[in-house]
This record gives C-alpha cells, structure tokens and sequence, in this order.
C-alpha cells in the first residue's frame, strides 16, 4: 500500500516554511492582480467613451463608481503585500509578512467581487431596459464570487479543521 504523499510532513525548517507559504501567496496575487488590472484599466476607459453621460443615468454612475472604487480597492490590496516584503526586507519580518498578505488577499477578493458584480451590472443595465435581467445579473455574479471564493473554501476550512480535531492531533 503506497502512502499519499500529501499526508506526508513536509520536511522543511520553519524558515523554508515561511518561504514557501509567502511564494504561494505572492504567486496567487499575481493572477489575481492581472485580472483586476485589466478591468480597472477598462473602467478608467469608460468614461472618456462616446455617449457615455448620454447613456449611462444616475444608477449607472452609481455602479460605475462602485466597480472603479472596488478595482482600485482590489489593486491596492494585491500590490501591498509586494511593496510591504521590499520594505521589511531581511528584517525577520516574514510570519508578519504572511499574515498581512493574507488579510489583503481577503479584502482584495471582496472588493473584486464587488467590482466585478457593479460591472457587470452597468453593462447589463446600459445594454438592457429590463430591470429583471440587471437584478438578476447583480445576483449571479454576486452569489458565483461569494460561492466560489468564500462559502466553498470556508467550508473547507471547517470541514479540515474537524477533521485535525477529532484525531486528537
């Protein structure tokens, strides 16, 4: 019978830990910071487009801001932690480092949610008169970010952290 090599401990010091779980982390927030790169860049182009104070009213000037203030929010939190490492550096500041970029990365996937929620919404909203399809937009790409990158891993965590429990470890 072969052992998963997941249930393995790692073999490494604590300060090949620390490296490790902060190159995960700084490598998560490389795709995220893309991501919310592209959609604030876009956001910043939107208001300089065509008609856009002819098409968009008040409700979409609302979720305009609330999209481009989440994308700055978001772009904020997944840099951070990058300048906060060149800051701190060889200042055996890296438990404080990895704690910190993991707040941020929290914060920055709720600002993109939203982010993403309100522009999608303002484009649905610009693009359709029915009041149905905007509220519905809103609600599905609300509940998919919230599913996917909050409930489902925090029942995760619960469901592990059982688990640790009732071995006794």
């Amino acid at each position: 019978m072969t052992v998963d090599p997941a249930d393995k401990p790692r073999n490494e010091t604590e300060h090949e830990r620390l490296d490790r779980q902060l190159m995960e982390l700084l490598q998560g927030f490389r795709v995220a910071t893309t991501g919310v790169q592209v959609l604030f860049a876009f956001l910043l182009t939107v208001p300089f487009s065509t008609n856009f104070d002819r098409k968009v009213d008040d409700t979409g000037r609302m979720l305009f801001y609330i999209a481009l203030f989440g994308a700055a929010l978001a772009s904020i939190c997944f840099i951070a932690p990058v300048f906060q490492h060149r800051i701190l550096f060889r200042l055996g500041q890296k438990p404080l480092l990895i704690h910190r970029a993991n707040q941020f990365g929290i914060l920055g996937a709720f600002a993109l949610a939203i982010s993403i929620t309100a522009s999608t919404t303002l484009i649905v909203h610009a693009m359709s008169d029915v009041d149905g399809a905007v509220i519905a937009t809103a609600v599905v790409v609300l509940v998919l970010c919230g599913w996917l990158w909050f409930v489902q891993p925090y029942l995760a965590r619960l469901k592990a952290s059982r688990s640790i429990g009732a071995d006794g470890s």
